[in-house]
């Protein structure tokens, strides 16, 4: 064993030689070219009014600092993937010669990747695993990058990177989308159970509930802890559908109509949040009054008489709108009783009436092309002259 780790650091040496010239990313590059699935609209004064996602294949939301992830979750990942993290630069070769005398003797043992090395192949597209498992040139490669990782990154920017990074299960991408799609809550607020389920998802993201149960048990007995209902919360973490992010969301009609989606994950709009909720919650009041006299939705529209800025655009009533995607403020509808007034005020024009005149609103009926046009008020009833 201890022949196989001389040579593996020869040939790391050699590689680094060799390989030193390749262009690695920053830390600082990585974190910039992080492109989230779903973008969010700020107000005038930065406040979050509303997300919207763009990306359809998978789900990653905003960057996460490390200070902002539990330190159950970092405990969990570090013991499940890379005990030695803190210790090793870059590669574990006791693991990995570990690992080596297992295939030898073909024995199921567990992988030598470092989380340094996985986050090779994560920023390396070159070292992305292939469906087949990675060649033993591409094993050398992540060793390299592995190394130059070590030099150029500190520690703790390799494993926020990582977790912002890392694939769990499906379409879920990184520590965020995680934890707001499989337990609805924020990476800082994971306890040691849901840490461990995450830790179990990064060894095996396509696995049955069951082993990731499991897994999450054996997780939680390296954190010295109880695994009494970890089976159960994988279940169910893994039978939830994801949803919106988390916050609040104010203002679907109009991120639809501003957003850009080649734009930053932030972006700043005129809207004013809280004239937004106000709008909203008259637009709500107003419908319960009106309940019964066949009145379903409404939309509201609020602008700035000296810039003509929109303050506040609600285009239905949300989720109890029997047509929440539609957008009432700019959806088109019949006019109505809103032609009544330029109807009359044409007839005062062209002198066919004059305010003095009466009118008699009774029962009528007009031909037409398509057959007779009945007349009728709001009411269904006639005032007479």
């Amino acid at each position: 064993m201890r022949d196989w780790r001389v040579a593996a650091g020869i040939a790391f040496a050699a590689l680094s030689m060799t390989g030193g010239a390749q262009a690695l990313p920053s830390y600082e590059a990585v974190k910039a070219a992080h492109r989230p699935s779903d973008l969010t609209l700020l107000d005038r004064h930065g406040v979050p009014v509303q997300t919207l996602r763009v990306d359809k294949t998978v789900r990653r939301l905003d960057w996460v600092p490390l200070q902002d992830m539990s330190p159950a979750l970092l405990q969990a990942i570090v013991l499940s993937e890379d005990r030695r993290f803190w210790e090793h630069s870059g590669v574990d070769w006791a693991a990995a010669a570990r690992s080596a005398y297992g295939n030898l003797v073909n024995t199921r043992t567990r992988g030598a990747s470092t989380l340094t090395m996985q986050l090779a192949g994560l920023i390396d597209e070159g070292l992305a695993r292939p469906t087949g498992g990675r060649s033993a040139w591409q094993k050398l490669g992540q060793v390299v990058v592995a190394g130059q990782l070590e030099r150029e990154w500190r520690k703790s920017q390799i494993l926020e990177a990582y977790l912002n990074e890392v694939p769990f299960r499906g379409e879920v991408v990184g520590v965020n989308a995680l934890a707001q799609t499989l337990f609805g809550k924020h990476p800082s607020g994971l306890d040691a159970p849901e840490a461990a389920v995450a830790a179990a998802l990064v060894r095996g993201p396509n696995a049955s509930p069951e082993v990731v149960g499991e897994r999450a048990c054996g997780v939680l007995q390296t954190m010295k802890l109880d695994c009494a209902g970890v089976r159960t919360l994988a279940a169910n973490a893994l039978a939830r559908k994801g949803g919106m992010a988390m916050g609040e969301q104010l203002a679907p009609h109009f991120a639809r109509q501003v957003l850009r989606r080649d734009g930053p994950a932030q972006q700043r709009s005129t809207l004013d949040a809280g004239l937004q909720r106000v709008a909203l919650q008259a637009l709500r009041r107003q419908l319960a009054e009106l309940q019964g006299r066949n009145v379903e939705d409404g939309a509201v529209v609020v602008l700035d008489n000296t810039s003509g800025e929109v303050l506040a655009w609600v285009g239905a009533n949300g989720e109890s709108s029997a047509a929440a995607q539609v957008d009432g403020v700019l959806a088109r509808r019949q006019p109505g009783s809103t032609l009544k007034p330029f109807v009359y005020g044409l007839a005062f024009e062209r002198r066919l009436i004059t305010p003095a005149s009466l009118l008699d609103d009774s029962p009528t009926q007009l031909a037409t092309a398509t057959g007779l046009y009945l007349p009728q008020n709001y009411d269904r009833a006639f005032k007479g002259w």
